[in-house]
C-alpha cells in the first residue's frame, strides 16, 4: 500500500465514523422517548441511567474515532509533507 492509499483509506474511514457518530447523536436526541421506551422494557433501566449509558456510548465512540481514524489521518498527512 502506498502512502497516498493509506491517507485516502484513513480519510474515508474517519469521514464514515464521524457520519455514524452524527447520526447516532441525532437519533438519540430526536427519538429519545422512543429509545427509552424500548430499552426500559428490554432491560428494566430507569431514564437517568439510560441517559448516562447513551452519553457514555457516544463519548466512547467519539474518543475511539478520534484516536483510531482522525489522528492517523493527520499523522500520515504530516508524513506526506516531509
Amino acid at each position: 500500500m502506498t502512502l497516498d492509499q493509506l491517507i485516502d483509506f484513513f480519510g474515508w474511514m474517519a469521514l464514515i465514523n464521524i457520519g455514524i457518530l452524527a447520526f447516532s447523536s441525532f437519533f438519540s436526541i430526536v427519538f429519545r422517548k422512543f429509545a427509552h421506551g424500548i430499552h426500559k422494557k428490554l432491560f428494566d433501566i430507569n431514564e437517568k441511567e439510560l441517559d448516562l449509558i447513551y452519553f457514555r456510548h457516544l463519548a466512547n465512540y467519539k474518543v475511539l474515532t478520534i484516536i483510531l481514524t482522525v489522528v492517523p489521518y493527520f499523522a500520515l498527512r504530516i508524513l506526506e509533507l516531509i
